[in-house]
């Protein structure tokens, strides 16, 4: 038996964490600071495998200090701050204090990764990945920040299995708490504010993100970007990608991949056409040449991309169009919980539209946003925790449509359904701006409650 081992949370990625860490042969206790029957019956399970949980157990030192043996090393859940003072009294008692994302890296030693990260963009880009190596007949398991999670994923590797690539989304959190990190293949989006309240700073968010590239044996960056252009010259081995010409690229950088019109070209000539992907925005156009990228540098041909991207349904939540319902488009788009990915689905979109946005509001610069509300939205329904901010918002902006507030989703969709066919909207767009934990678990379970209200919407006579 190895060395005792604490996870910290009983959640999706603490539990694979504990089930691969024990089947790894480590001596696993997983502390949890709620109590409930849900949660004891999860325990119950785990207790069947081997593996020792405390429930009702708060992030504190005497936690810790009660277990016998004591533990070597603590692994921690991405919603657990990396700098939480109870981790770094750990840390000075020589207690090692990781992530679910490290032990998963250990756990699938030997498989190449190719890691994604990015303010925005990361999930439709690590999914089209995943898409075209699939179809490509490679072995390409999709994990991480989307899906399944990466020690799951590990832990069903346990038995022989040996993926060709493992394709991984990575957020600041997980990057954090994982140092060890070095996928063979890094790409990075976007970089615009968020998280701020976790990370303090603009430039401390910039350069856990840039830690996961340092280490790539291949990085591959957002041309299009601005933050990532201005910082252009700190990535003198990465390779670019532009949905422009290649002369639009930073100087100095070395081009992948580029546009002319509809193709995507490379070193060796045209690619694939562009309008394989049936999805809206110039942001998507980016995220295909990114995939593509990685795609290239793993063997797929242009061909093959190319059939790939007729086939690829989407990404739930993001920039999703769930109906149309009485001449009107529904999209859901609950994954834009910043100002920069809601005006990403803005700016893809024609107008009129109305626009649904509230959750718990996130610090950020919002006038850009405001800037095509004004443009876009001849109306938007504020619902949520951010309703006050919000209203503010849009009022001191001068924005020139109509302001409407309900507390709930539930309210504020048929309001939505009225307002566009009283004002013509071709469009409704659930794009929230914000955080979802104010009347929801995540933005997945936000999304698939308005995917019900739009498809529970009666017709009219």
């Amino acid at each position: 038996m190895q060395e005792p081992v604490v996870v910290v949370g009983l959640g999706r990625s603490g539990t694979g964490a504990a089930r691969l860490l024990n089947a790894r042969g480590h001596n696993v206790t997983l502390i949890d600071s709620n109590k409930n029957s849900e949660l004891q019956r999860q325990a119950d399970l785990l207790a069947l495998e081997g593996i020792q949980v405390e429930l009702g157990q708060p992030l504190a030192l005497a936690s810790f200090e009660a277990l016998v043996p004591p533990p070597s090393r603590v692994v921690i859940s991405p919603g657990i701050p990396f700098d939480h003072p109870v981790l770094n009294q750990l840390r000075d008692r020589g207690i090692e204090v990781v992530g679910e994302m490290q032990v998963a890296w250990e756990g699938l030693a030997g498989v190449p990764w190719i890691g994604i990260t990015g303010t925005n963009g990361k999930t439709t880009v690590t999914s089209l990945v995943g898409h075209l190596l699939q179809q490509a007949g490679l072995d390409a398991p999709v994990c991480g920040n989307i899906g399944s999670s990466a020690a799951e994923l590990a832990l069903a590797c346990q038995n022989g299995r040996q993926p060709d690539w493992v394709v991984v989304e990575l957020s600041s959190f997980q990057i954090e708490a994982a140092p060890a990190l070095a996928p063979r293949i890094g790409v990075w989006t976007t970089l615009t504010p968020d998280h701020l309240d976790r990370h303090g700073t603009v430039e401390h968010y910039r350069s856990i993100k840039a830690d996961l590239l340092r280490y790539c044996g291949l990085q591959i960056l957002n041309g299009d970007d601005p933050d990532l252009r201005a910082h252009a010259d700190t990535w003198p081995e990465a390779g670019w990608v532009t949905a422009g010409p290649r002369e639009a690229l930073p100087a100095g950088a070395r081009p992948l991949l580029w546009m002319e019109g509809d193709q995507v070209l490379g070193e060796k000539g045209p690619l694939l056409d562009a309008r394989a992907l049936a999805m809206p925005g110039a942001h998507n156009r980016q995220n295909l040449l990114l995939a593509a990228a990685v795609a290239q540098a793993a063997g797929v041909s242009g061909a093959q991309m190319e059939a790939a991207c007729r086939s690829f349904p989407g990404v739930a939540h993001r920039l999703e169009r769930i109906r149309v319902h009485q001449g009107v488009s529904y999209y859901n788009d609950s994954k834009a919980t910043n100002y920069d990915a809601s005006l990403v689905a803005l700016q893809a979109l024609e107008g009129p539209l109305v626009l649904l946005a509230g959750g718990r509001a996130k610090r950020g610069e919002p006038a850009t946003w405001l800037q095509a509300l004004g443009e876009k939205a001849v109306a938007v329904v504020l619902f949520g925790e951010a309703m006050p901010t919000f209203n503010e918002l849009l009022g001191a902006s001068g924005y020139p449509g109509r302001i409407e507030q309900q507390e709930h989703l539930d309210q504020a969709l048929p309001l939505a359904q009225a307002l566009a066919e009283e004002l013509g909207a071709s469009s409704v767009l659930l794009s929230p701006a914000c955080a979802s934990f104010d009347q929801y678990r995540d933005f997945e379970v936000r999304g698939e409650h308005f995917r019900q209200l739009v498809q529970a919407l009666p017709s009219k006579p």
